[in-house]
This record gives C-alpha cells, structure tokens and sequence, in this order.
C-alpha cells in the first residue's frame, strides 16, 4: 500500500495572519512532503521487506541502519511532518488547563517551558527539529533531533508537538531569523489542544 500526502485540516492561507504565508505552506507541504513521500514509496517499492509495515514500522526499522538511511530520511520526515501539520493551528497559541498545570508542573512555568523548547529549537545546528515529549516517567521535556529523526526513532518520549526548523519552514516568511520563528510557533501557532491530546 503506497503512502499518501495528507490533506491540511486547514487551507493554505488559513495561517498567514499568525506569521505562516499561504507561499510557505504551498511550498512545504505541497513540494517538500510531497517530495519525501514519493521517494519514500519508491524504496519501498523496491524493497520486499518493507512492503506492508506502518509507517512507525518503516521509521523503527530504518533508525541507525546505515545501508536505510535514505529509507530513514524520507520515512521520518514523512512521519514528522504528519506530526507537525497536527501541530499547526489558525487558533493556535492559547494552552489548555489540564496541559498548562503540566507544563507548570514539570518545567516551572509556561514562559521556562517556551525558554527551554526555544533554546532547543535555535540550537539545532543545521536542520532538525524541536519537540515537546512526555518521557517514560510520565514528565514532560524538550528535546531537538538533527534531519529526519524523532522521538519515535530516539525512543527519548512520545512527541507531543513537534516543530520544524529545516530553513523551508521558515525562510519565507522570517528570512535567517529562526528564533522570530520559534517565538512565532510558541505564541501563534501550536496547536497545543493537539498536544494535550498526546499526553498519555
């Protein structure tokens, strides 16, 4: 069964007033995902073991394997930017009660909490991403993965929200200034209903 672009919940310009241009999101979603999820389902074409794992299947079983990182590549950013279209919302940046006490609880403060997911996410040299994670104990955390690694992969906690920081993602609308554009997400546009729907 070949993989699929999935369609945005949302249109194209509906996150252009929070700081995300209709051009960024036709670009990221419609060329660079679609991009990731052809390769993706032609080495799966290709490869008999592959055929008829899930997507965390393909990501599980291509982690750290030299001779799959291209098959890795592709898989993990398909599944992260699955991940992050979730993690976008034209409603974004207000946090729910039970996931506010959360983040009050376990980082202090929701303004330690936004301090730490942005020093994470301007601190990924090159690209990557930032994540939100509950981690095995049941408390939250950040973390940043270099390219396509994620949680998922790393096995550090389940993404609760996930943040693209590939220069695609932003370059359009903040040019070089990646921290304007974390600030932005934290503010603006996370879907944080999303990520409290991910606590376990």
């Amino acid at each position: 069964m070949a993989f699929d672009l999935p369609a945005l919940s949302y249109s194209h310009a509906a996150l252009a007033a929070r700081g995300m241009s209709q051009e960024t999101l036709e670009l990221h979603h419609d060329r660079h995902h679609q991009a990731y999820v052809t390769a993706l389902n032609g080495f799966v074409e290709a490869d008999d073991s592959l055929k008829g794992l899930s997507l965390e299947e393909i990501v599980a079983a291509a982690y750290g394997d030299d001779a799959r990182q291209a098959v890795f590549n592709n898989a993990g950013q398909h599944w992260n930017h699955i991940h992050f279209w979730n993690a976008l919302s034209p409603k974004g940046g207000g946090i729910p009660g039970a996931l506010e006490a959360k983040i009050i609880e376990d980082f202090g403060s929701v303004a330690d909490f936004k301090d730490a997911f942005k020093a994470a996410a301007v601190g990924q040299f090159g690209s990557g991403w930032a994540w939100l994670i509950q981690k095995a104990d049941g408390r939250l955390g950040v973390t940043k993965t270099p390219n396509g690694a994620n949680p998922l992969a790393t096995g550090e906690g389940k993404a609760l929200l996930g943040l693209d920081v590939w220069e695609h993602s932003y370059y359009v609308d903040f040019r070089n200034r990646r921290p304007d554009y974390v600030t932005n997400f934290l503010d603006n546009l996370a879907n944080y209903e999303f990520a409290e729907a991910n606590l376990g």
